[in-house]
């Protein structure tokens, strides 16, 4: 059996699988002061249900990261940075303490200016002296050649407690994004390691102690735990890309279409083309701070069931603030769940409560208590609607990334809504009149970004660089490093990038990956001359291990 947890803004829900079927779900309130408190709750749940003999995996969709970074409670990095000539790194400054060490490489990976290893121990030093127990160092061509990078943790040492190098987190060439990955890398490393292993410690209180661990990813695969701790800021938004792979999962999208994934203070949007997810194509941002993370593209609104609804100078507004539960629960200001609770003849809770507030709502309005829960929601409706052909919009200007390949000149035009989360079966035929698209539910809509935390499969990609001129093969997120000939070809960079992935992951993460799974995302090959000379070939290939939905579990949701 599988299990899979995922901790949302307003609820943290958990799915248990079978192979022939669901066994059990569980949904409780996120605890955002303690996460954890949210996933033992949901563990216990699932146990009253079950025992949870047999568990295989245990896949977690956290909002961890993103609350750290979002809220800016993040732990102090010493960010120390090299570059050499051109480009200045101070354009690029993060954090409060942003070190510039003189020093730098050439786009080869040429040492051009040395550096200086007294300035770089009085630099660490002043750091931990300051109470700084984390740390990141960015080289501007590391990729091509970590030894300054290197060179900066050695001074280092064993003195503190966490470090990323820059090189380490993804062979792309861009040195701003590489620096802003690097520093939120480290900054959300204490807090994600803490809650790592308090999630460890728990589960073996429970009796619980699954041979695979695994964390959700923004591109909808998963890492293990292990990876995680090295990598955390891969972590950041996998909420949004648990509800694409629910989706994915339960749905089987096989055209273009407009996922709404409908929660309590949000509403999360993704489009598929051909039935693929779409990805960012230049990674996902942080802050406004572009980085390396590879994301699904997607688009949060501050719509959800639970979003609070009011009256100002006559006028109707709902969200995007979130004031607790709805009426029906308890709450003290009417929802979309409360306006829902009266158009649908659903009793979500106190039907009685819900007719209460709306009619006191309406009475502000000069409406009565149907006509006002009726305005509620098709102003949610109408919003849902701009936002969709705004965000079509956008993807249609340009080319656009899946998972799988480059769409260039195919325009996206969603034929069918999949609509998912707790209000989804009481909004979707108000949705499906305003959108004029067919609307579908899945059966498990109440917990989809649980089952597409506990379906998605692993992932992880690696970039191969190789310079025939200098006769030298880098694959730096696997740590490969050795040398080459100078008749070095394109086809075997493909196969040699393919090979050492699937080894790593079978050698060091035991993960059984077949050969087909493996594809070459992005390629290039380029003439390097000298004078009139060529002197070599630089070659880049990237390769990925397919993101997708774990094939035997599969028809268990469908």
């Amino acid at each position: 059996m599988i299990l899979g947890i995922d901790v949302g803004g307003t609820h943290t829900d958990a799915v248990l699988l079978h192979k022939q079927g669901l066994v059990a779900t569980a949904k409780v309130e996120t605890n955002h002061e303690d996460l954890l408190s949210s996933v033992c709750l949901a563990l216990e749940g699932i146990l009253k249900e079950d025992g949870m003999t047999g568990l295989k995996r245990f896949n977690l969709s956290t909002t961890l990261c993103t609350n750290a970074i979002v809220q800016g409670e993040l732990n102090d990095v010493g960010v120390l940075v090299s570059a050499g000539p051109g480009i200045n790194p101070a354009h690029y400054r993060i954090g409060g303490r942003y070190e510039l060490i003189p020093g730098g490489l050439d786009h080869r990976g040429t040492e051009i200016v040395p550096q200086d290893s007294g300035l770089i121990e009085r630099a660490i030093q002043e750091n931990l002296d300051q109470g700084v127990k984390v740390f990141s160092f960015i080289g501007k061509f590391s990729p091509r050649n970590p030894a300054h990078e290197l060179q900066m943790a050695k001074g280092l040492k064993d003195r503190c407690d966490f470090v990323t190098l820059g090189h380490t987190l993804s062979g792309q060439l861009n040195f701003p994004r590489r620096i802003a990955t690097a520093y939120y890398n480290s900054a959300v490393w204490p807090v994600f390691n803490k809650f790592a292993n308090s999630v460890e410690t728990s589960l073996k209180q429970l009796g619980l102690t699954p041979p695979h661990m695994n964390i959700l990813k923004a591109d909808g695969g998963t890492m293990t735990l292990t990876q995680a701790r090295q990598t955390p800021v891969e972590s950041i938004f996998s909420g949004p890309s648990a509800s694409i792979m629910g989706c994915l999962a339960m749905c089987c999208p096989d055209q273009d279409a407009l996922l709404l994934d409908v929660g309590g203070t949000t509403t999360d949007m993704a489009v598929y083309a051909a039935g693929a997810p779409l990805v960012e194509t230049e990674s996902m941002d942080l802050v406004h701070r572009p980085t390396l993370v590879r994301a699904m593209k997607s688009k949060s609104i501050g719509l959800g069931g639970d979003s609070a609804v009011s009256a100002l100078d006559g006028q109707l507004s709902v969200g995007p603030k979130r004031l607790g539960p709805s009426l029906a629960r308890g709450g003290e200001v009417p929802t979309l769940v409360d306006a829902l609770n009266l158009v649908q003849g659903v009793t979500h809770g106190s039907l009685e409560a819900s007719r209460q507030g709306i009619r006191e709502l309406g009475g502000l309005l000069g409406l009565s208590a149907e006509d006002c829960a009726l305005r509620i929601i098709e102003a949610v409706c109408r919003e849902l609607q701009e936002q969709a052909r705004a965000m079509l919009a956008r993807i249609n200007e340009k080319p656009v990334y899946t998972v799988h390949e480059l769409l260039e000149y195919r325009e996206i035009k969603p034929k069918i809504v999949y609509l998912m989360g707790g209000p989804a079966r009481m909004l979707a035929p108000l949705l499906q009149q305003k959108l004029d698209l067919p609307v579908s539910v899945p059966d498990y809509y109440q917990v989809a970004n649980a089952m597409g935390a506990a379906l998605a499969k692993p992932t992880m990609e690696a970039e191969l660089f190789a310079d025939t001129g200098k006769h030298v093969l880098r694959i730096p997120v696997l740590g490969v490093n050795h040398d080459i000939s100078g008749g070095y070809t394109l086809d075997q960079a493909r196969q040699d990038v393919v090979n050492s992935l699937l080894s790593h992951v079978s050698s060091r993460l035991d993960w059984n990956v077949p050969q087909e799974e493996v594809e070459i995302i992005e390629e290039s090959e380029m003439n390097m001359v000298n004078d009139v000379y060529q002197i070599g070939r630089d070659i880049r290939v990237k390769a990925q291990i397919k993101p997708g939905i774990v094939s035997d579990y599969q028809q268990a949701v469908r």
